[in-house]
């Protein structure tokens, strides 16, 4: 207590927050060593006085690192553990992990041994403090002090000419004795100037990851896939800023933990009130519907001791037993909350949870044997039953297998001692679950086994809800490979040892106090060609309900194994501790088992051995739907009564103590039976508490209490709901449907329609025919991509459109032809230019040419308004050299029958012409190839790029003809002759051929028809995407129109066959042919989608680019290009998807940081930010019209997106002084700000072409969030990223790029739920990313 009132007494002299003078003494007068100066240096090993237990572990060397680190081994290299997120492959104890650099002069770093009395005064002063009650007669004898005082953050020199003046200091102690050990951590008021570093690998890119404070257990053979242990104290900027502001021990600045006899960091703070620091309550969830409540007590992490006091009721979810209000650890917030220690959790997405790694099933068939005694079977004849790595030995019954050195098993089956081994199998089952029954059936089971220190990991996926959730507690199911694997103590052999792969194990479970009980078996069928062991589950009975949002946490145990030749027994009492919210409840179950087997009958095992589970966790993973167990175990002997005192029957279940008490071991076999809490009695004998009845509860006005056994529940009176504190209850007012009271914000009906969510709240949706957000929607203009025939007009009309032929023209206005007296006949060439003038070049306005009485071009054609005059052939092609300027004599024109004139085709090979772009398209000039008789061969090839395509009569492509180079050309002759007249379909097609100049753009219409000339049912516009049903003739059927990405379910118009399978409408998977690529450093990765699944396995590197730092990326759907910018070159660049495409640098100076990235696949153009000049730009794709769009008030501009279709551009601005995000026009007018509130480092930004919203992804708050483009309708999806850098949308999920998983993040739109993750096998930052569709989203209709 004196060394208490001594710190509180020199913290409160020099103020409210720790000073300098109230570190632990450190520097060369104390006798430090100083570690040498450096960006990546570390101690030798410096060998302790006596060990320390550190995380359960005797320690007896710790190294001191450059970056804020001590750890019990020697340091890798700093890009394996600086820039990642916890947890870290080796053991850590981190004051503050960054990239420091002391070089320059930058700083010391001192480090010793003490064991003086004023050092250990002070240290235990401060671990008092934290830990009034158990620490209160710790005595520590040995000191490891560890100071980094004034230490710089690693700078680039070629970034950063100027030294940065923060500098950091800041200290961790080690106080221990041989029972325990602590740790304290200490941040002087001013201590911590900066909060992160940049990262090596970001070049040019402006990126500040934040420090990492905390603890690693680092025991794991794969430890970024498998089960990992930390305890993560602070990783964002508020929580780093809060360090020297807050405490765990009333004592701002100092942060006590203990890391000694428990595998659990236990922070300081949680024993009673911290004095003199003012803390934030306790944060409480959100009540959901009425009739469900929710716990409600004061917080306490997984490894804070419980402390008893009065109870707090809660409205009921679920209340098994009784729950012991827990003293409340207040400490830091800034990272979202309280923090806690994590253990082995699946969910690989967040910070602080890392999943059990098992491998997939591999099938196999094993012949089943078994022992016998009854025939006079020797090793001659039946040798080949043991296993390949055993020998046989006869005996007087028979034989027996025996494993080989360096093996163990029964002989039978052998495995390699120390390796890893898999187990696979199915899992069935009938539970009845609360009120409600599950069955499932052949779910799998995979188990991953270390077999080097008895680690044990079970995964059961598929397993429904609610049983899955309920299984939790249900810990033997994943203990029956601890026991068959656990670590062998001298003299003892596991499970496998002794039953080999063939056995049948028989469990029984009754929990308390329900009294529910389920039976389990388990069947192991041999082992596999690749030592896989083979399992059959069954699971049957009763299990308790367990909500939604709690965890189960197993203390660790020991177990009592009795055995026999043919059987093993087993039974005993476990506890578990049922996690929801901030309320604990500790419940328990009995179990009795049995395993048998066929064992040799010339076996001894040993008469009894006690299993000890050194840890054992139970996690549920619900977004992957997997049901995993961990558990580490050790076997060893059970000792007689001579050499050890007796097991205690608390241990061995041979206690008399009632199922509704506890068994409290005392000296020896003496033990106490206690009434667990809500129950009363002397234990052996134990009375359900009425705390209604008796006045015990605190329900609220409104409100009813139940008793339940063990405890109680409040529940709100009809008519009322739990309020937001989930404590008091309030009127319940059903949420109106606002679409039918009028209140909602959407467009008036003819334009919008209202979709009621049914909480009150609705959405609007824009009807087809109109664009907008649904609230607001205006008409689209579908005449301005004339649909209709070019001697018909269209007409627009409110959300829709018409076509009618032109006077003299006959037909429904898709398709027309002219009409003489009456019949119908086709316009000649002239008379259709004449109808439609085209621009002749160099004149700017359009020339009407003249026409004689049969349609045909006359010799002499002269411009109205120019005067130029000139000669043309019967084609009414330019004679070339004809030409007079206005006001001089015209030439004099023959007879086109008289002048000597080019065929179509050798005019084109004359004057060639760009072939419009095709499914390939070739961008240069095509030449094309004539006969003798200079009509147009009918196969036609490219002489440089290999394409070849039929053609027609006139030259015009036929569609669908056009091979790609180096494959076989396609065949082409002269058209057959038809026997029918065209269809309207064929002629509408054709029409709009001609005017497209035969081969139509990708976003331009033409009529789908069928072989028959009836129109397809399904019509699609171009590359656009939109798709829509049509009638017999045509017309679209109104409400058919769906978005790029889908497809409306089209009946056929004419002779539908008798059975036709429909899709489901509600159910249409994304277009096939979808993948992601993202940037690595000095490559382009390929990630392909499985519908909206990461098809890991077949990712690879599409393009490397050695020397180039690849920072933003777009791809371009309409000629197939990826387009990215280059850090390290200050280049753009860019290369198509056809294989042997090379790379092609298209802007190369006047560039300093090029980062974000996008294209306009409409406009050709292409946008960049450059976060060194502090623009923004925009560019033709090829690299011209280059411009400067945006030069002022910016700072440190990154993402940038566009929208196509509205001419919208978006970007971000993570100024730290003030982070934005703007838009503009995409030419640069009307720039404003959308975003400017509850940002901080913006990082990745998407305009998702489909739901129409823009989307961020935040490295500073952790969020991501959309909007609509006008800012209004904000929203989080997710609020637990790592460090993500680049964010793209596609379907119902967005991808992410994330620095401190070094992977690709899939998380689900609608949910906010991570539900896949991609870790590139060469560990290294993740840029940018976009979405490569198999058709071009967003465009007009």
């Amino acid at each position: 207590m004196r060394a208490v009132l001594a710190v509180l007494a020199a913290v409160l002299a020099v103020g409210t927050a720790l000073s300098r003078p109230g570190l632990l003494p450190h520097g060369p007068a104390r006798g430090d060593a100083r570690l040498r100066p450096g960006d990546d240096e570390s101690s030798p090993g410096v060998l302790l006085r006596r060990a320390l237990r550190l995380y359960g572990r005797s320690a007896r060397r710790l190294y001191v690192g450059t970056n804020g680190v001590i750890s019990t081994q020697d340091f890798p290299r700093e890009t394996q553990y600086v820039d990642d997120d916890f947890p870290t492959d080796f053991p850590v104890i981190a004051p503050f992990l960054a990239d420091l650099d002391t070089s320059g002069d930058r700083g010391n770093i001192y480090y010793r041994q003490d064991d003086s009395r004023d050092v250990l005064d002070q240290a235990v002063g401060y671990i008092q403090a934290g830990f009034p009650r158990s620490a209160g007669t710790f005595v520590p004898t040995n000191a490891f002090i560890a100071t980094w005082e004034d230490v710089g953050a690693y700078q680039e020199l070629s970034q950063d000419p100027e030294p940065s003046t923060k500098l950091n200091t800041f200290q961790a102690v080690i106080a221990y004795n041989d029972e325990d050990t602590y740790t304290i951590f200490l941040y002087p008021s001013g201590g911590l100037q900066f909060l992160g570093t940049r990262p090596k690998e970001s070049y040019n890119v402006q990126l500040e990851l934040p420090a990492r404070v905390g603890f690693s257990w680092g025991d794991s053979d794969d430890p970024k896939r498998d089960g990992l242990f930390f305890h993560s104290l602070a990783s964002s900027e508020q929580a780093l800023r809060n360090l020297e502001r807050e405490s765990n021990t009333g004592i701002p600045g100092v942060w006590v933990f203990h890391v000694g006899s428990s595998e659990h960091v236990e922070p300081g703070g949680a024993e009673e009130a911290a004095p003199a620091v003012p803390q934030s309550p306790p944060e409480h969830p959100n009540p959901s519907t009425a009739g469900y409540t929710h716990p409600l007590s004061s917080h306490t992490s997984m490894a804070q001791r419980p402390s008893h006091g009065s109870r707090t009721p809660v409205l009921l979810g679920f209340v098994p037993g009784r729950r012991d209000t827990q003293e409340q650890s207040h400490w830091l917030r800034g990272d979202g909350g309280t923090r806690q220690s994590h253990s082995a959790n699946p969910s690989s997405y967040s910070s602080g949870h890392h999943g059990v790694g098992v491998e997939e099933d591999v099938h196999f068939n094993p012949d089943v044997f078994t022992y016998s005694t009854a025939s006079k079977e020797t090793c001659a004849q039946h040798h080949g039953r043991c296993s390949p790595h055993a020998f046989c030995t006869d005996y007087s019954a028979g034989f027996c297998c025996h494993c080989r050195a360096t093996f163990y098993g029964n002989g039978r089956q052998c495995l390699p001692e120390g390796a890893v081994h898999r187990l696979n199998g199915k899992v069935s089952g009938s539970l009845r679950v609360g009120r409600a029954s599950v069955r499932f059936q052949d779910v799998d089971l995979h188990a991953y086994i270390v077999g080097s220190d008895g680690r044990a990991y079970t995964a059961i996926s598929g397993v429904p809800q609610p049983a899955a959730r309920a299984l939790l507690p249900l810990l033997p199911v994943g203990g029956l490979f601890a026991w068959l694997f656990a670590l062998e103590e001298p003299g003892s052999e596991n499970g496998f040892s002794i039953t080999g792969a063939e056995f049948t194990q028989s469990l029984e479970v009754t929990f308390y106090p329900g009294g529910e009980t389920v039976q389990v078996t388990q069947t192991a069928e041999g082992l596999g060609p690749d030592n896989y062991l083979s399992l059959r589950t069954h699971i049957q009975g009763e299990v308790p309900f367990l909500p939604e949002n709690v965890t189960v946490h197993v203390t660790p145990y020991k177990e009592l194994y009795s055995y026999s030749s043919s059987a093993v027994t087993s039974s005993g009492q476990r506890e578990y501790v049922v996690a929801a919210g901030t309320a604990n409840q500790t419940l328990s179950y009995r179990l009795r088992q049995n395993v048998t087997f066929s064992g040799c009958p010339h076996a001894r095992p040993p008469a009894r051995q006690r299993l000890s589970v050194g840890r054992a966790f139970a996690l549920f993973d619900g977004h992957e739907h997997v049901l995993r167990y961990a558990l580490a175990a050790r076997i060893g002997l059970a000792r007689d009564d001579a050499e050890n005192p007796g097991v205690s029957p608390c241990h061995d279940g041979t206690h008399t103590c009632q199922a509704l008490a506890r068994c409290q071991p005392g000296v020896g076999t003496e033990y106490t039976c206690e009434c667990t809490a809500g129950y009363r009695g002397d234990g052996r004998g134990c009375q359900d508490v009425d705390e209604c009845a008796e006045g015990l509860s605190q329900c609220s006005p409104f409100s009813v209490c139940l008793n339940v056994p063990g405890s109680y529940r409040c529940e709100c009176r009809g008519g009322y709901r739990p309020a937001g504190d989930g404590q008091e209850c309030v009127p319940l007012a059903p949420p109106s449907d606002p679409c039918e009271d009028g209140r909602h914000p959407c467009a008036p009906g003819d334009r919008a329609r209202c979709l009621s969510r049914g909480d009150g709240r609705a959405t609007c949706e824009c009807l087809p025919g109109y664009t907008g957000d649904g609230i607001h929607c205006s008409d689209v203009d579908e005449c301005a991509e004339s649909p209709c025939h070019p001697a018909a007009i269209c007409y627009n009309t409110p959300g829709s459109f018409s076509c009618r032929c032109r006077p003299g023209y006959e037909g429904d206005g898709f398709q027309c032809t002219y009409a003489v007296e009456g019949n119908p006949q086709r316009l000649t060439p002239c008379q259709h230019e004449r109808m439609y003038p085209r621009e002749v070049p160099p004149l700017g306005d359009g020339h009407v040419p003249q026409c004689d009485e049969q349609g045909r071009y006359r010799p002499l054609q002269c411009h109205g308004s120019s005067g130029h005059c000139w000669c043309v052939d019967a084609a009414g092609q330019e004679i070339a050299g004809t030409r007079t300027a206005p006001g001089t004599t015209p030439p004099r024109c023959g007879s086109p029958e008289s002048i000597q004139q080019l065929t179509p085709c050798e005019h084109a090979r004359m004057y060639p012409r760009e072939v419009p772009p095709g499914p390939s398209p070739v961008g240069d000039g095509h030449v094309p190839q004539c006969d003798e008789q200079g009509q147009y061969r009918p196969l036609q090839c490219h002489s440089s790029s290999g394409h070849c395509w039929c053609v027609d009569a006139a030259g015009q492509e036929i569609a669908g003809t056009r091979t790609a180079p180096g494959t076989t050309p396609p065949r082409c002759g002269s058209p057959e002759p038809t026997e029918r007249p065209p269809s309207m379909c064929e002629r509408w097609r054709q029409s709009l051929l001609e005017h497209y100049g035969g081969s139509p753009r990708g976003d331009q219409y033409v009529p789908q028809c069928d072989p028959s000339g009836d129109f397809r049912p399904l019509q699609c516009h171009g590359d656009s995407g939109y798709c829509w049903c049509v009638e017999q003739s045509g017309r679209e059927i109104p409400g058919t129109r769906s978005e790029p990405g889908t497809t409306p379910p089209c009946l056929p118009s004419v002779a539908p066959p008798s059975v036709r399978p429909q899709p489901r409408p509600d159910v249409s998977p994304p277009a096939a042919g979808t993948f992601l690529l993202y940037a690595q450093g000095q490559q382009i990765g390929y990630l392909p989608l499985n519908g909206t699944r990461l098809q890991k396995e077949a990712a690879k590197t599409l393009l490397s680019l050695h020397g180039s730092i690849v920072v933003g990326i777009d791809y371009d759907c309409r000629e197939r290009m990826i387009y990215w910018t280059d850090v390290a070159g200050r280049t753009i660049s860019r290369a198509g998807l056809e294989p042997g495409s090379e790379p092609e640098t298209i802007i190369s100076s006047g560039l300093i940081s090029p980062e974000g990235l996008a294209v306009d696949h409409l406009r050709r153009a292409v946008f960049w930010t450059d976060s060194g000049l502090d623009r923004i730009e925009r560019a033709r794709l090829d690299g011209s019209e280059r411009r400067v769009l945006f030069d002022t008030d910016l700072v440190n501009p990154r993402a940038i997106a566009v929208d196509p279709v509205r001419g919208n551009l978006y970007w971000t601005d993570w100024n730290r002084e003030a982070p934005k995000i703007e838009t503009s026009t995409v030419n640069g007018a009307n720039r404003r700000v959308l975003v400017h509130r509850d940002i901080g480092l913006p990082n990745g930004l998407t305009f998702d072409p489909f739901s129409k919203l823009l989307c961020w992804a935040d490295a500073g708050t952790k969020h991501l969030e959309c909007t609509f483009p006008d800012g209004t309708g904000r929203r989080v999806i997710q609020s637990n990223l790592n460090y993500p850098f680049s964010i793209i949308s596609y379907a119902n999920h967005f991808y992410h790029t994330d620095w401190r998983r070094d992977g690709v993040i899939a998380v689900n739109k609608e949910t906010g739920a991570f539900t896949d993750e991609y870790l590139p096998e060469q560990r290294s930052h993740l840029y940018g990313i976009t979405a490569v569709y198999p058709y071009c989203p967003g465009a007009r209709k």
